[in-house]
């Protein structure tokens, strides 16, 4: 049987109107999951700002958020650049107004044998998904203490930060660090009023999802059965469980990672199948010669 559906789209268990008048920054959200967080928000009164390098992106993300009827800002940014990030937040203040919240939801990420990846390659995605989130909550941060004003932050993370990701090893340590400075960052700012929280998504297919992953699911064909639910989830879930973490109603939850994947992060075989090599796994051939770079 599984666990059930969730309701329909549209649906909240956070009365109407909950962050009215305030300003939402998703990171990456005008695709995907990040789009799917930055909806929630909107639908419950929210004026949202979207960051992204890609023009394409900010167009599907001010699209979506104009369809809900939702006051909203784009705003390009390289998050790894704490400048651009400064600029990102000036423009965002000058149009909308500052944001209470900040949904830390860009990221890197491909996978790779370990063995095969570049020295660019494990820079660009720490960079991205460690640097990138420190900066912008730093940013947020600094704001709201020099204001006095109260503020939550959401970072989304990955199950493999607990676990290790074979296959995944720069996007693995990145979401560690991401984890860690949930923790951290949660007991530094406190005092100044300012939540920190961790949200990480399970298996959420979408219309955004990139080539490999999307591939890697295509080799899947039962992807429900996969599951300890018995199904993928909704990307609703996890743009509602975003709300709750920076809504009135959790304000005593800070330092906390919340897991939206049905158990499947914690599901374990009586006994092992065997052991199949992340090269194999990715249809690659034997590993030939050291590499440079």
């Amino acid at each position: 049987m599984g666990l059930p559906e969730p309701p329909d789209v549209g649906a909240s268990a956070l009365p109407a109107g909950t962050f009215d008048g305030d300003v939402v920054l998703v990171t990456g959200g005008g695709t995907g999951l990040g789009k799917a967080i930055a909806s929630e928000f909107a639908r419950l009164g929210a004026s949202i700002a979207i960051a992204s390098r890609k023009e394409e992106h900010l167009a599907a993300g001010r699209a979506a958020m104009d369809e809900l009827g939702a006051a909203c800002a784009t705003v390009s940014c390289d998050i790894r650049e704490a400048d651009s990030i400064a600029a990102a937040f000036d423009a965002i203040e000058e149009q909308l107004g500052r944001p209470r919240v900040l949904v830390n939801n860009a990221a890197a990420n491909f996978p790779v044998p370990a063995e095969d990846m570049s020295a660019n390659a494990w820079r660009t995605v720490v960079d991205i998904t460690l640097n990138g989130t420190f900066f912008c909550a730093r940013e947020l941060a600094r704001r709201h203490i020099a204001a006095g004003t109260a503020a939550s932050i959401v970072n989304v993370g990955a199950s493999y930060a607990w676990t290790g990701g074979p296959g995944f090893a720069h996007s693995a340590a990145a979401k560690a660090g991401v984890k860690n400075m949930v923790e951290t960052l949660a007991v530094e700012w406190g005092p100044y009023g300012i939540q920190v929280n961790g949200l990480v998504p399970g298996l959420m297919p979408h219309e955004d999802m990139t080539a490999d992953i999307r591939s890697n699911l295509d080799r899947t064909h039962e992807k429900d059965s996969c599951q300890p639910a018995m199904r993928v989830g909704r990307t609703r879930e996890l743009g509602w469980a975003a709300t709750f973490l920076a809504s009135p109603y959790a304000r005593f939850v800070s330092g906390h990672t919340l897991v939206v994947d049905g158990a499947n992060w914690q599901r374990r075989t009586l006994t092992n199948p065997t052991v199949v090599t992340v090269r194999e796994q990715m249809g690659k051939g034997p590993f030939e010669g050291s590499g440079r770079g």
